[in-house]
């Protein structure tokens, strides 16, 4: 009996894996949806965002499906990356910075025409 509950808990542990990094899992099996290695070489992105925000986790599929590298910050538990947030406008989440274009929302044709 333990060892089913064991597996069980083992199977919804994979499939929340999976979930999180399902961008990241599709690259894999379509790399044609990767950006070029030179856009990639200068990417500037920051995200600020929440671990709550639903729109926040499209916008990290987004870029692991392009293969865009990006820094994260969650403005609720890191007090310095609150204070960039509300310096840049803030205003909402995600809050994107790319390459110095700000954009609100998840907005991915802004970021691609942002990193071009």
């Amino acid at each position: 009996m333990l060892g089913g509950v064991f597996k069980k808990v083992l199977l919804v542990l994979l499939v929340v894996v999976v979930i999180q990094n399902w961008g990241k899992i599709e690259r894999v099996f379509n790399p044609s949806q990767a950006v070029s290695e030179q856009v990639r070489a200068q990417a500037r992105v920051v995200l600020y965002t929440t671990e709550w925000c639903g729109y926040c986790k499209q916008i990290r599929r987004f870029l692991d499906q392009k293969g865009i590298p990006y820094q994260q910050f969650d403005i609720e538990k890191d007090a310095q990356a609150r204070k960039a947030y509300e310096a840049l406008g803030g205003g909402g989440i995600p809050f994107v910075d790319v390459n110095g274009t700000l954009i609100r929302d998840y907005q991915p044709e802004q970021i691609m025409a942002a990193l071009k």
